[in-house]
């Protein structure tokens, strides 16, 4: 586990049960991801955390851009799915859910604070301009591999692993510590897919802690 980081995507109240876009059993995302907390704090390895911190007119929401929630359309010259308010910035719905033991977490980022742009990676807004300053972060660390999971697979977890990948770092992807919107109902498959095409390692949380605790 030498030079390795979990980084915890957006495992926040709007995205969990009763939230504004809650995704089907984030429950198992919150404790997939306590479990890897404490192997992480454990072992001594950073533990990171994003959250989408949208202001409050954010053109991806349906209602300030005068669309359809759940259509499609463009937002600054790129494809975007548009959504209900979420995650607005010191909003509860924006902050992580109450049972993630956060009090171990390390370093979060912030991410989708241009009201013009969305942000699913966790590294870069979506037309890759703007960095959100976790490549440094894990530079800084010294970080190669990185152990992801969260909310969605689909979109945050899927964007964040691509860039994570094309940035040179190694990722596991925690598929059990993941769940997605699924607008289409294989669209966390198709994700899936499409990371472990791209160099991305799908295990499993329990062979992993297994493992790692022999």
């Amino acid at each position: 586990m030498k030079n390795s980081a979990l980084l915890l995507v957006d495992i926040q109240n709007d995205f969990c049960t009763g939230g504004a876009l809650a995704v089907n059993e984030s429950d198992i995302v919150i404790q997939t991801a306590n479990q890897l907390i404490h192997d992480f704090k454990q072992s001594k390895n950073p533990i990171i955390a994003s959250l989408d911190w949208h202001p409050a007119d954010h053109l991806s929401f349906a209602e300030n851009s005068g669309t359809v929630e759940g259509e499609i359309g463009t937002l600054n010259g790129l494809p975007q799915v548009w959504w209900p308010v979420h995650c607005v910035q010191n909003s509860y719905g924006a902050t992580f859910h109450p049972e993630l033991n956060q009090t171990l977490i390390n370093h979060i980022i912030y991410k989708g604070q241009n009201r013009l742009i969305d942000s699913y990676s966790a590294f870069f807004d979506n037309d890759h301009e703007y960095q959100t300053g976790l490549h440094t972060l894990l530079q800084t660390l010294n970080i190669k591999h990185l152990y992801i999971l969260g909310i969605a697979t689909d979109y945050c977890v899927k964007f964040t692993v691509l860039d994570a990948l094309l940035l040179g770092y190694q990722v596991s992807v925690i598929i059990d510590g993941c769940r997605g919107v699924n607008i289409q109902d294989d669209d966390s498959e198709k994700a899936l897919e499409e990371m472990q095409a791209k160099g991305a390692i799908l295990i499993n949380s329990a062979h992993w802690l297994n493992r790692n605790n022999q």
